[in-house]
């Protein structure tokens, strides 16, 4: 597909995802509500004690396969910046912790989501928020603006994601951190499994391996790379869809195993 054709796609599907929330239909997913993606995925990932003060359709619009804001280290005062915001559980969350004297944005390129996140900030009160529409590859905000960039299981939405990590590091202040959640590869896998697993998760682009991530951060001029598994995926997990999609789930079962995971990957923009 076409970069074009990916973002049209990503659109609706996350368009549909805010309509359902907006709705009050709990069965939005990461795939924007196709059954295909499974709790495994997106459940679980927040404890009560982060979401009981947040509006509850900001918790149903949560559609990553992380908790960016758990793992990264947020200061008082700090300007974060999240891609791909969705519903704006992740910015509402980070603008607690940076506080008043703090920021946080969040960027989307989805208006249906745009909607839902300013709704939920407007119940939240909270006033150290601020919703950008635009696409992650193109980020509306000046060079050296931010200390953070979180991003939920989004970046491997993205066609171009050199692009998108030029701008990340581009947009981040010297000493800057890029703490994310993204879904990963790892290791050799047949192209008609990456594809259905891929389409199980949710991941329109498709998900980076581990090593081409840790190259493009590399190129983007990013150091002290790392990447932390925090949810690994298998075959017994997509069953149900791989067998709709012809696949011998016992024998993908070697090939999928330990191979497809949710990450925390972090990486900080030098001091010079």
């Amino acid at each position: 597909m076409s970069e074009v054709d990916i973002k049209d796609i990503v659109k609706e599907k996350y368009g549909q995802a805010a309509r359902k929330v907006v709705a009050i239909n709990a069965n939005a997913s990461c795939c924007g509500g196709a059954p295909a993606c499974t709790d495994p995925i997106t459940s679980n990932l927040y404890d009560s004690a982060q979401t009981g003060e947040l509006p509850e359709a900001a918790v149903l619009a949560s559609l990553g396969c992380g908790n960016p804001t758990a793992l990264a280290e947020l200061r008082p005062g700090e300007i974060v910046l999240d891609l791909g915001s969705g519903g704006g559980i992740d910015v509402l969350l980070s603008a607690k912790r940076v506080g008043p004297a703090g920021r946080a944005y969040g960027l989307d390129m989805t208006d249906e989501m745009l909607a839902l996140a300013n709704e939920n900030k407007r119940k939240a009160g909270t006033t150290n928020v601020e919703f950008l529409k635009g696409e992650i590859e193109h980020i509306p905000l000046p060079d050296a603006s931010v200390d953070v960039i979180i991003s939920n299981c989004v970046i491997n939405l993205s066609a171009d994601k050199d692009q998108v990590l030029r701008e990340a590091f581009r947009v981040l202040k010297p000493g800057g951190r890029f703490a994310v959640s993204d879904v990963v590869t790892r290791g050799e896998i047949r192209p008609e499994i990456r594809q259905s697993v891929l389409a199980w998760v949710g991941c329109i682009a498709g998900a980076l391996d581990e090593q081409v991530y840790r190259q493009k951060l590399s190129a983007a001029g990013f150091e002290k790379i790392d990447v932390e598994p925090t949810r690994i995926y298998k075959a017994e997990d997509a069953a149900a869809f791989l067998a709709a999609s012809k696949l011998d789930v016992k024998a993908v079962e070697a090939e999928m195993d330990g191979k497809f995971f949710s990450a925390f990957i972090r990486a900080t923009k030098p001091v010079r």
